[in-house]
């Protein structure tokens, strides 16, 4: 399990300092199907925009 898990999009509810994301947990999904073959293929749905 990841320890320290980044974010570089700073207007997410989850975000903190030094691009830490705080939430409590991460949802990856694939545009593809249940697997991907590369990164492009991905989004995390943990994000949350900041009201």
């Amino acid at each position: 399990m990841a320890v320290d898990v980044l974010c570089e999009v700073n207007n997410c509810v989850h975000w903190a300092n030094g691009n830490k994301c705080e939430a409590d947990q991460i949802y990856v999904v694939s545009h593809t199907g249940k697997e991907a073959t590369n990164q492009e293929e991905t989004d995390c749905k943990t994000f949350d925009p900041e009201h």
